[in-house]
């Protein structure tokens, strides 16, 4: 979306942009963002600007995970920095991006979705909300959940966090719920947060697909 120098839109930056768009070389077709946007109704939604970040598989693990699995990857501190303190401002310096935290959303499925709510919570100075699909919640022993009691609620915040039924045989849906329920007991509401159970969701692009155009309604309301 060109600068027009007449309207500002968020940034809405997806960790995994080698599949987020409407694509036949990505699994499954890919997430259709593209699509979901174009499906948005402008007159009660602001479409953002994506920023696509994609990830080589031989790296993906290090820059998406904040905390080790069985001694491998930890490093989604670095990546977090990265889009806060390098590519946003790059982005900022070519399109009418809002500043602050007020101008930009951090998202993901999957390691992604995990990675999403924690840099929005690690830069509430960059990011004002995450777009987290299926959160892999698991990841280093649950740990997301003592290190959010470390960290306040972000003074501007959006939360969309999903999962479904079928994810990892049932396993993926309780954790995601218990981040949900533990959200709200630290005082989110029902306009900051929108927590979705599919009952019939996997862990698959075609259900991500799926559900992102609800995901950008609520992200993105005006």
């Amino acid at each position: 979306m060109p600068d027009d120098g007449a309207h500002q839109h968020p940034a809405l930056v997806l960790f995994d942009g080698q599949n987020v768009f409407a694509d036949p070389r990505a699994p499954r077709g890919g997430w259709g963002i593209d699509s979901a946007i174009d499906g948005l109704d402008l007159r009660r939604s602001v479409a953002p600007v994506v920023i696509a970040v994609p990830h080589d598989p031989r790296s993906r693990q290090d820059e998406l995970t904040p905390w080790p699995i069985d001694g491998h990857g930890g490093g989604a501190w670095r990546m977090i920095d990265w889009v806060a303190d390098a590519l946003l401002p790059e982005v900022r310096a070519r399109f009418a991006i809002p500043q602050g935290s007020l101008g930009a959303v951090i998202g993901g499925a999957s390691w992604g979705g995990l990675c999403a709510l924690v840099g929005h919570h690690a830069r509430p100075d960059a990011f004002g909300g995450a777009l987290c699909l299926s959160p892999a919640a698991w990841v280093g022993e649950f740990a997301v959940f003592d290190w959010l009691v470390r960290h306040p609620k972000p003074t501007f915040s959006r939360i969309y966090l999903d999962c479904g039924a079928l994810e990892a045989e049932g396993r993926m849906l309780p954790p995601a719920h218990e981040l949900a329920k533990r959200l709200a007991a630290r005082g989110y509401d029902g306009k900051q947060l929108r927590w979705i159970a599919d009952p019939n969701g996997e862990h698959t692009e075609a259900d991500w697909r799926r559900r992102l155009p609800r995901a950008l309604r609520f992200m993105f309301r005006r």
